[in-house]
């Protein structure tokens, strides 16, 4: 009950906080004429948000028992309040990064998460175009959590905390932030992890820090020397502010697939392999397009 109330402060604190601070980069985008925002893309941002608020306040309590359950089989203990917090910091966000890239290399889970990539606009309200249908399964990640000790409670307060960093680094008016680009996610890797150059995509999954990307082989550095960021998806949406399309339109492409005439094996690839893998080569994952690229270069 205690964490909750804390919850229900950090919204009541950061809400006017998030509101000035967008407010700020509308004014700054108009008068340097960027363009960083559209209307209708800032209202679907704000209906993508409602939507998963509604589903994650549905599911908090089964998320809570669930975790709860398994707090009882908990193997570690940590007794000092510092180290305890600190810990649950760093393996809160790590517990997310292998979430994320699960989202990104598994074709069923980024039909859920596309929604966050789906806008062509990088600006703050972009930071609260949420993947609507995360809250039915995030919690599983921090079943490891639990068992390590950490009350369910304690770790929903700082998934709270870490998503106020993740929405204030969706901004273009930051550019890099010195040693901070060695360990934490800044805006300058969270452009990249945006970005829809083929050298970009599924980059930089870190919430608060960009270690683990670095840890794990998903890190890559802006760099517009060659190409500027473009942002969205590497296939435009075709009803981008339809308030159904823009939520299921991946579950639709995975229906198309599966209907395709082929083995139960290959249709299972269409369902849970990397984003844009076919049998055939008719559509190509991330590493794919890559390699391709680099095939390109050197053929040059």
């Amino acid at each position: 009950m205690i964490e909750q109330f804390k919850e229900s402060i950090l919204i009541l604190i950061t809400t006017p906080v998030y509101l000035i601070l967008i407010g700020v980069e509308m004014i700054m985008s108009n008068l340097h004429h960027k363009h960083l925002y559209a209307t209708k893309d800032t209202l679907t941002n704000v209906y993508l948000m409602t939507l998963n608020m509604l589903l994650d306040i549905l599911f908090r309590g089964i998320c809570l028992v669930v975790l709860n359950f398994f707090f009882n089989y908990h193997f570690f203990q940590i007794d000092t309040t510092w180290m305890y917090w600190i810990a649950l910091l760093f393996l809160q966000d790590l517990a997310f990064y292998f979430q994320h890239r699960v989202d990104h290399f598994s074709r069923i889970f980024w039909a859920v998460h596309v929604t966050h990539h789906s806008s062509d606009y990088f600006n703050l309200t972009t930071g609260f175009r949420s993947s609507v249908f995360q809250p039915l399964y995030r919690y599983i990640y921090f079943i490891p959590l639990v068992l390590m000790g950490f009350k369910a409670v304690d770790i929903m307060l700082m998934y709270s905390i870490t998503q106020i960093y993740g929405i204030l680094i969706h901004t273009q008016y930051i550019d890099k932030m010195g040693f901070l680009e060695y360990f934490m996610a800044t805006p300058s890797h969270h452009r990249v992890h945006h970005a829809s150059n083929i050298k970009y995509l599924d980059k930089n999954m870190g919430m608060v820090f960009i270690i683990w990307d670095k840890l794990f082989g998903t890190f890559a550095e802006e760099d517009n020397s060659d190409e500027p960021i473009q942002f969205g998806l590497t296939k435009k949406l075709e009803a981008p502010y339809h308030p159904v399309k823009v939520v299921f339109h991946e579950w639709t492409n995975i229906k198309k697939d599966l209907q395709k005439p082929v083995s139960f094996k290959t249709k299972l690839g269409y369902i849970f392999n990397p984003p844009g893998w076919s049998h055939d080569g008719s559509s190509k994952t991330s590493n794919e397009l890559r390699a391709e690229l680099a095939q390109r270069k050197n053929s040059n």
